[in-house]
């Protein structure tokens, strides 16, 4: 059974935050759970702390302290925070949660996700109020804008909102003194490999203006979600990692990328042989931004890059896709 009060996941690592690399410290915290609840790949939506709002403030407080308990401030420098869905939205994370997240990272530099409608000025300012002690950069909003094509959004996602709601939040951040960090997600359901790379490289352009960094998510596959439902029957397969590659080699910007689950069936992955090293490559990339270090494993020879190839040219619009 899950402790309300302590996170769901923790752990230390290293982030590239406005062009430098900082020991990070990132939580997922057991929240009142997503309000929108609905995107078709997203397993946390089942995570969620159904309780009144005054137990729900205690709990969450409960996990700050665990963290705080845990961790020593002079472990890390940049604080990263997830919850089911949107840091901002106060039914999810109440006000007074919100007040503790700020104090506990208070002097570092902090990251939190958010839907765009929770982006407001009085959320950020809130959050600042506590957070910001003259540190450079004190608040990121993380926004999970996947696509900037509304009707792959739509379709393949449902998010339930829009580029213009993420350019507006963006604006909002901004004028708040508050960066942007936009998720972009490779390939959702319903694409081909290449229709896929094609919206992912076409975003990377179009997102660049109104954000300060950018991640680029390979879809895996969670568990208890509608995307799951279609991989099982075989109507989905997660994307190559020559495709994150090919992507990243070619983006005129910096492009973060965390390959979850690469390797493996239920992640982006290749044929198996070249995924760990191109995987650790991309790993690599996303800290330092060398491109080098892309350029060099997409030299690798392997056998499986000519199925790629295959399937960009033969795979075909609402069909199964071609590979497994």
């Amino acid at each position: 059974m899950t402790d309300p009060r302590k996170p769901l996941a923790s752990w230390k690592g290293q982030d590239r935050y406005f062009g430098e690399v900082l020991s990070s410290l990132t939580g997922i915290f057991l929240s009142g759970g997503c309000s929108w609840n609905r995107c078709r790949m997203c397993g946390y939506k089942n995570d969620r702390d159904t309780c009144s709002k005054d137990e729900l403030i205690d709990h969450m407080k409960g996990q700050i302290l665990w963290m705080q308990e845990n961790y020593a401030p002079d472990e890390y420098q940049l604080g990263k925070i997830f919850t089911s869905g949107s840091v901002f939205d106060p039914n999810e994370v109440p006000l007074e949660v919100l007040d503790a997240f700020g104090e506990f990272f208070a002097g570092k530099p902090l990251i939190a996700e958010s839907r765009s409608e929770y982006v407001t000025e009085d959320a950020l300012s809130r959050l600042l109020k506590s957070l910001d002690k003259g540190q450079a950069h004190p608040l990121t909003v993380a926004i999970g804008l996947e696509t900037t094509n509304d009707t792959i959004r739509e379709k393949s996602i449902d998010k339930g909102n829009t580029f213009e709601d993420f350019i507006k939040a963006a604006e909002t951040a901004h004028n708040a003194g508050v960066g942007v960090k936009a998720y972009l997600m490779m390939k959702p359901l319903f694409l081909t490999e290449k229709e896929a790379m094609e919206d992912m490289e076409k975003s990377i352009r179009e997102v660049a203006p109104y954000a300060d960094m950018i991640s680029m998510n390979l879809c895996t596959i969670q568990g208890r979600t509608e995307l799951e439902h279609y991989w099982q029957k075989g109507g989905f397969r997660p994307p190559y990692l020559w495709s994150a590659v090919k992507v990243l080699r070619e983006a005129d910007v910096p492009v973060a990328c965390d390959p979850v689950g690469g390797g493996f069936k239920r992640g982006p992955h290749n044929c198996g042989t070249c995924d760990k090293e191109i995987v650790a490559a991309i790993n690599e990339y996303s800290l330092t931004a060398d491109k080098s270090v892309l350029d060099d494993v997409w030299e690798i020879p392997c056998a499986c890059k000519k199925e790629w190839e295959f399937v960009l040219t033969n795979e075909r619009s609402w069909n199964m896709p071609l590979t497994q």
